[in-house]
């Protein structure tokens, strides 16, 4: 696989085994690309996710989002109020990132598969415990973020009062490109928040529309909070959280009070759209089904 940049329909490659992380590792994104080849067309290649990411950091920065999905996930209602204290993340699995028009495979036992429409910032320069105000310097770009969610694995283990596990663990779409932080610039608001338009539709269907201004916080208020004590580093990948507005299924279900829309199935497309950014269109695919583990062996609790 070859990396590149795009440009007016074309992509412009990148020599061989130079790569996107290795351009953001060096600080050398905004340089004139040496290129290992002439121009192709977009429509004659086949996008990858842009990068191996080393870490990813999913928050959940849309109050909206909160008060839908909550009840559909574990039963609550309205918005917990330590919600409101700082832009609360959990790590997702840097393993499982699909590229923006890769099949999706059902998680081993879920049925009830759901999309989640986010963007994504990307960390271009290192940096621990940043103020706000420097994090955006350290911002390299955004792209467009996935989070797909098992619903029903996810509601059943988060009763143990730990972040999702294997209810986020088996893909996340990253694309279909960085755009480098300066392109979405004339889209900022006057309250520093990028107001960019998002869709999701299901089967050529929209499902849902919203704003990223619709944010509580903005990306440079996430990027500080990561980085307190401890480092981001290139490539990280921080996710704004899902938009609010039908920006996944489970907050339409928990709405509603009903599965409506039904929860994807083998054969169903989801297409995520960014203003500024561009779209990604996945698949689902049937998975494998789940390998039996045994439950929790009761211990006599003896001592030495």
């Amino acid at each position: 696989m070859l990396a590149g940049v795009v440009d007016a329909g074309s992509v412009l490659p990148l020599p061989e085994g130079l790569g996107l992380l290795d351009l953001l590792v060096d600080g050398r994104l905004h340089e004139a690309p040496s290129l290992a080849a002439d121009p192709i067309p977009l429509d004659d290649v086949r996008l990858h996710a842009p990068f191996q990411p080393p870490t990813v950091r999913d928050f959940v920065a849309f109050e909206e989002h909160v008060e839908g999905v909550r009840r559909s996930v574990d039963g609550g209602s309205g918005v917990p109020d330590a919600w409101y204290d700082a832009p609360a993340f959990y790590f997702t699995n840097p393993y499982a990132v699909a590229g923006p028009y890769d099949d999706v495979p059902l998680p081993p036992g879920c049925r009830a598969f759901d999309f989640e429409l986010e963007v994504a910032a990307v960390i271009g320069r290192e940096g621990r415990d940043l103020t706000p105000e420097s994090a955006r310097d350290h911002i390299a770009g955004y792209l467009i973020m996935n989070d797909w969610s098992a619903r029903d694995l996810q509601s059943r283990e988060m009763r143990v009062s730990l972040g999702p596990a294997k209810g986020k663990d088996t893909a996340t779409t990253l694309g279909p490109w960085l755009v480098t932080a300066d392109e979405l610039e004339p889209y900022r608001d006057g309250d520093g928040f990028l107001r960019l338009a998002l869709t999701a539709s299901v089967n050529g269907a929209e499902v849902g529309r919203d704003l990223l201004s619709n944010m509580s916080w903005p990306f440079e208020d996430l990027v500080a909070y990561a980085s307190r004590g401890t480092w981001v580093r290139p490539g990280d990948v921080l996710g704004s959280g899902t938009c609010g507005n039908g920006g996944c299924l489970a907050e339409l279900w928990g709405l509603r009070g009903r599965q409506d829309p039904p929860p994807l199935r083998p054969g169903d497309v989801v297409e995520l759209t960014v203003e500024g950014i561009g779209a990604v269109r996945n698949t689902v695919v049937a998975g494998a089904e789940p390998l039996p583990i045994p439950p929790a062996r009761v211990r006599p609790r003896s001592r030495p």
